[in-house]
C-alpha cells in the first residue's frame, strides 16, 4: 500500500473524528453555560474547550474576550482554527478526495454533502441560538459517514489505516476531556458533591455517551473515582481509553509489517498498563499525572506511525525539511499533529 494512501485514510478519518469530539465538547460547554455562575466561573469554564485542544494561546491572540459567542465561533467556523469543526471536515474532504479512487462513491458523496451543507450554515450563521442543533447535526453527519464506511468499503490496508485514525484522535480527545475537568474545572471545596459538581460530571459522561452506560454499571451517584475508572480502564465502554487501545493494537498487528515493530512494542505497552492498571492506584499517584503521562505516550506513538508508515509522503512533499504554505492538505503525515497540542491549567 502507497504511504501517500494510508496517510490521507488516517487522516481523513481522524478530521472527522475530531469534528466529533469538538461537537460534543461545545454543546455541553454550550448547556452547561446556562447554569446560573458569576462571570469569573463563566470565564473559567469557556477557558476548558480551548484547553482540550490546546488553542488557547491561538484563540488569546485573536480575539479579546474569553465568551460563550467568541469561543464557540473560533471552534465552530473559525477557518483559522485546524482543530475546529469548520476546518476539520474541511481538512478530511480534501484528505478523502486525494485518494477518491480508494472509498467507495457513498463515503465520497456523505462526506462531501456534510462539507456543502457546512459552508451553507457558517454563512447564514447569525447567533448562538443556532449552536446546538448544529452539534447534534454534525454529531449525525459523522455518525452516518462512520456507518458507511463500515457498510461499504473493502476490509484492506486502507480500512485499517481509517480506523487506526480514528482510535488515535478518540484515545487523544477522551484523555483531554477527562483531566480538564478534574484538573482544570475542579469546583471550590464547598461545591464539591454539589448540584453544580454533579451536572458538571453528568456533562462529561454525555459528552463521551457514556451517561446511560454509567447509570447502568454502577447504578449510583456519579462519582469521580467511578468516572474516571469508566473512561480510562473499562474495555466495554466504547471511548474509553482501554477500548481505543484494545482496537489500536490490534489494528498494527493485524497490519503486522517489519517497519511496525517499534510502533506495536509502543502500542502493546499503553494497552497493558490499561489492561492491568487499578483505577486507586492511578487516583492515589495522581489522575492528572496518570493522564498527562498517556497524552505524551499516545502522541510517541502517533509519531511513530508517521515515521514508520508516513514518511515518504513528507519527503515527497517538503524535501527541504519546510511546510508548504497549505501543508495540511499536501501533507497529511504531519497535518493537525496532536503533539503541538498542550492542556494549559488557568490559575
Amino acid at each position: 500500500m502507497l504511504s501517500r494512501t494510508a496517510a490521507h485514510a488516517y487522516w481523513m478519518a481522524r478530521y472527522m473524528e475530531r469534528a466529533e469530539n469538538a461537537a460534543r465538547i461545545l454543546n455541553i460547554m454550550h448547556l452547561m453555560s446556562l447554569l446560573p455562575k458569576i462571570a469569573r466561573e463563566g470565564v473559567r469554564e469557556w477557558n476548558a474547550p480551548l484547553n482540550i485542544t490546546g488553542t488557547l494561546s491561538e484563540f488569546s491572540a485573536r480575539y479579546a474576550d474569553v465568551n460563550a459567542t467568541n469561543v464557540l465561533y473560533f471552534m465552530t467556523f473559525d477557518r483559522d482554527n485546524p482543530f475546529g469543526i469548520f476546518e476539520s471536515v474541511f481538512r478530511a474532504r480534501e484528505n478523502a478526495r486525494s485518494i477518491r479512487e480508494k472509498i467507495t462513491t457513498e463515503m465520497w458523496e456523505s462526506l462531501n454533502a456534510t462539507w456543502l451543507e457546512m459552508k451553507k450554515a457558517r454563512e447564514e450563521h447569525t447567533n448562538d441560538r443556532d449552536y446546538g442543533r448544529f452539534f447534534e447535526w454534525i454529531k449525525e453527519r459523522s455518525h452516518l459517514f462512520r456507518g458507511v464506511t463500515h457498510g461499504t468499503i473493502l476490509r484492506d490496508d486502507t480500512f485499517l489505516f481509517l480506523k487506526m485514525g480514528t482510535f488515535i484522535e478518540r484515545a487523544d480527545s477522551t484523555a483531554r476531556i477527562l483531566d480538564v475537568k478534574y484538573h482544570i474545572l475542579l469546583p471550590s471545596p464547598q461545591d464539591v458533591g454539589g448540584a453544580v459538581d454533579y451536572y458538571q460530571w453528568a456533562a462529561l459522561l454525555r459528552s463521551v455517551s457514556a451517561f446511560e452506560s454509567y447509570r447502568k454499571v454502577y447504578r449510583d451517584v456519579i462519582t469521580p473515582i467511578r468516572v474516571a475508572e469508566m473512561l480510562v480502564l473499562r474495555e466495554d465502554m466504547p471511548r474509553s481509553l482501554h477500548a481505543c487501545l484494545d482496537e489500536i493494537l490490534e489494528i498494527l498487528t493485524v497490519i503486522n509489517g517489519a517497519a511496525g515493530t517499534e510502533a506495536r512494542r509502543k502500542a502493546g505497552e499503553m494497552h497493558a498498563r490499561l489492561h492491568f492498571g487499578e483505577i486507586r492506584e492511578i487516583f492515589a499517584h495522581g489522575l492528572h499525572e496518570y493522564l498527562t503521562d498517556f497524552l505524551k505516550r499516545i502522541t510517541v506513538l502517533s509519531q511513530e506511525i508517521h515515521a514508520r508508515y508516513f514518511i515518504a509522503v513528507e519527503r515527497r512533499t517538503s524535501g527541504d525539511g519546510a511546510f508548504p504554505e497549505n501543508g495540511p492538505l499536501r501533507n497529511p503525515a504531519i497535518a493537525g499533529s496532536s503533539g503541538s497540542r498542550e492542556i494549559k491549567s488557568q490559575s
